[in-house]
């Protein structure tokens, strides 16, 4: 290649206006990505219900006969599932665990609040203090 010449790199134009989104703009913890995955295998299995029901019903009972009896009814399982995992169905479930990011830090909060109602229990019912020694007469009479 000569040296003025320079390599032309496909980009935006002028005329493009809607840029395209990466298909994960959020980086996500291994454990946040679980979540996410764990959303897209349970959307894929609604969605192939039907498949799946058909394979259990056949696969209710058999033990070495499965894998040729059942045969049809797993294709057809693993037919549809494969038709729906693909990216778009992958971006899906990572919108989806987005929309549900406020009702899982609700559950934590109400967790949380349960746990510190049980503890406020405990250390009535026990004549405890806030750091967890006994109080009142019953410490007197332990000395």
């Amino acid at each position: 290649m000569p040296k003025n010449q320079t390599i032309s790199t496909p980009g935006p134009t002028a005329n493009d206006t809607t840029p395209k989104l990466p298909s994960n703009p959020t980086p996500l913890s291994a454990p946040q990505e679980q979540q996410v995955r764990d959303l897209y295998y349970k959307n894929v299995r609604e969605k192939c219900a039907e498949e799946v029901k058909a394979f259990a019903a056949c696969a209710t009972g058999r033990t070495l006969t499965l894998t040729f009896a059942c045969r049809a009814q797993k294709l057809a399982m693993n037919a549809c599932m494969l038709q729906f995992q693909n990216q778009d169905e992958m971006d899906r479930a990572r919108a989806q665990w987005f929309q549900l990011a406020g009702e899982r830090k609700r559950e934590r909060e109400e967790q949380r609040r349960r746990v510190e109602e049980a503890r406020e229990k405990h250390r009535e019912w026990w004549g405890l203090d806030e750091q967890g020694r006994l109080q009142g007469r019953r410490a007197e009479r332990d000395r």
